[in-house]
């Protein structure tokens, strides 16, 4: 009695919903920090940039009046366009990067082909949360 493993090999069940209620915590903390943080994008030498946060929702979007060429507005909208899909592209490269810096140890973690787990326990049903904080369950 007491042990962390009893013969069958299983571990103690509150070791594991502890483990679990860690894990929890620390994938919120990650998903606010990613909510929290901005990551800029930039296009033509920086005449366009974009601010996504770290979830890619774009946020601001700036363009320098030295992208328009009133001599020819048609050409300077295409271009602007061009430039303004280009710099999101951008950011959204730099939120992804960030993104797997953040989530990247609870992927990880988590048992392959879709199935959620707890690190070392593929397949344990309930382990992360899903969309609106309910628990996964294959």
């Amino acid at each position: 009695m007491g042990q962390d493993v009893d013969p069958s090999g299983q571990l103690d069940m509150q070791q594991l919903l502890a483990a679990a209620q860690q894990m929890q915590s620390q994938l919120m903390t990650a998903q606010q920090e990613l909510a929290d943080a901005e990551v800029e994008g930039s296009a033509g030498g920086g005449l366009v940039k974009v601010v996504v946060n770290g979830q890619g929702e774009l946020v601001d979007v700036t363009i320098s009046a030295d992208a328009i060429d009133p001599a020819d507005p048609n050409e300077s909208a295409q271009t602007i366009a061009d430039l303004v899909l280009a710099a999101v592209r951008d950011a959204y490269d730099a939120a992804s990067d960030l993104q797997q810096e953040k989530m990247g140890p609870f992927a990880a973690g988590i048992g392959g082909a879709g199935e959620a787990g707890l690190p070392g326990f593929p397949g344990m049903p309930g382990a992360m949360p899903g969309p609106g904080g309910a628990p996964v369950d294959q």
